[in-house]
């Protein structure tokens, strides 16, 4: 068998997901040089970059501005992209290895955890993805109700996410004004009545997930006092010990940006944004009518686990917060997609070093691979996913040198392509996404804005005009 990867014979590779992690896996793929590669990159939206569009909070557009090397890599003529088409709906796996030699899942992280106390599913009680994707403008989340006359709100965890979420409803609304924070997220948040956010971490200050950059821009905030309790902030031995050991440059600055908020005085701006640590919700306490009123929560204490870590440890001692919204915020995990092996304890893709394992022989299943948060869990930024793709890469690249590819009835891109538009005819090409990219800017332009976004899939399809037939 004469192996593809030459340019009269190109590797087909289809890529599932539109994020960061794959792009960067298609970037890498179209990069070496010996190769001959085409590539198929499907999204189930018709707007492309996962959680750089529909993540990354609004307020943020520094981040935001990776989305031009993505543009770079679907400018090369062997990449194609295509939007509004759902793997397992409009296609499925088995459509793909009759048309691909490799597959690449980088479906990131779509849904949450739960925390798993009583009254999480009351009326108030939320996944902080739901917000975010919600303020995003992402289309699956638009008829979302969140009720912001609440004065106020308890955001439990204290990574990013939970920064952003907190920090979005603590901005003035002339703040949010300067965003891509979407319109209906924009109006809501004008009308907003919340005046103090609980951040809620389990753990340490030592031990907080988020980065120094967003911690130290909660201090900065316009229209909101931050508070730290003192002895909140005020270091264990065990973390004291730990810090000492490690000679962590980074945590040391995080403990000692906290310990400063510690010593603030309120300067009396209209909200207060409340930072706890060491304390976990035990309960979400409602009302006769189903609406969160109150969370319960624990004071906790560290202690050493068998393996080193650092983890919290209830005490008899209870305390209850007024609130009358919650956000929760304790983790992303994957999403399972059809007919592809996934660990539901951790929310990932079974695989090794980017192969996808048949979980019963542990064996690699031939053509299948995974990259970002579907292979490794949510963790990390957006960077980090440039060596995660590098990686499942190279495994690729060391199955195609041994043969162990798929071998598709029809590896010809005529021929996906007509089934792709057979089975969606509404697909949306890259150029069509740079036109939706360029009527969202100037909408902008013309309110003195980023961008405004379109929000609904009906409105995108709309702005494009007559669809191509097939």
């Amino acid at each position: 068998m004469v192996l593809p990867g030459t340019p009269a014979a190109p590797l087909r590779v289809a890529i599932i997901g539109s994020g960061p992690a794959a792009f960067y896996t298609a970037e890498h793929l179209l990069k070496r040089e010996d190769l001959g590669v085409e590539l198929d990159m499907f999204e189930r939206l018709p707007t492309p970059f996962g959680l750089v569009r529909g993540g990354v909070a609004p307020d943020h557009q520094k981040i935001k501005s990776v989305a031009a090397a993505f543009d770079k890599v679907a400018a090369d003529p062997r990449f194609r992209f295509y939007g509004y088409v759902e793997f397992g709906k409009d296609v499925t796996l088995a459509d793909l290895r009759e048309h691909y030699h490799q597959i690449v899942y980088a479906t990131g992280a779509q849904t949450d955890r739960r925390m798993g106390i009583p009254g999480e599913d009351l009326r108030g009680s939320h996944p902080a993805t739901e917000f975010v994707a919600w303020y995003n403008g992402h289309p699956d989340y638009q008829d979302c109700q969140f009720d912001l006359q609440q004065e106020r709100v308890a955001v439990v965890g204290v990574g990013n996410v939970a920064v952003d979420v907190a920090r979005i409803l603590c901005r003035t609304p002339d703040e949010l004004a300067a965003t891509d924070i979407s319109e209906r997220a924009l109006e809501a948040l004008r009308q907003s009545r919340v005046r103090e956010v609980y951040m809620l971490g389990r753990r340490g200050p030592a031990q907080a997930a988020f980065t120094n950059p967003e911690i130290k821009e909660l201090g900065a905030l316009g229209g909101a006092d931050i508070v730290v309790l003192p002895e909140e902030v005020r270091l264990d031995e065990l973390s004291r010990a730990a810090l000492e050991k490690s000679q962590d440059r980074a945590t040391q600055k995080k403990v000692e940006i906290l310990h400063g908020y510690a010593q603030r005085t309120p300067s009396g701006k209209p909200r207060k944004l409340i930072l706890r640590f060491l304390v976990s919700p035990v309960e979400l306490i409602g009302n006769a009518d189903g609406q969160v009123v109150a969370i319960r929560l624990v004071k906790n204490e560290l202690h050493a686990t068998a393996a080193g870590t650092l983890q919290p440890r209830p005490t008899d001692n209870l305390e209850e917060l007024p609130v009358g919204l919650v956000f929760r915020s304790v983790g992303y995990k994957g999403v399972v997609l059809p007919g592809v092996p996934f660990n539901d304890d951790w929310g990932v893709i079974v695989n090794d070093k980017g192969r996808v394992l048949d979980p019963d022989t542990r064996r690699p299943v031939v053509g299948e691979y995974a990259a970002g948060w579907i292979k490794r869990g949510p963790t990390g930024v957006i960077g980090t996913n440039k060596p995660d793709a590098a990686e499942t890469v190279v495994s690729m690249l060391e199955d195609l040198a041994q043969g162990t590819i798929l071998t598709p009835a029809h590896p010809e891109p005529a021929a996906a392509e007509a089934l792709i538009r057979q089975r969606q005819p509404n697909c949306v090409s890259y150029a069509e996404w740079r036109r939706l990219d360029e009527l969202e800017v100037a909408r902008g332009r013309a309110a003195g804005r980023p961008r405004v976004k379109f929000t609904r899939v009906e409105e995108m399809l709309a702005a494009l005009g007559p669809r191509q037939k097939a």
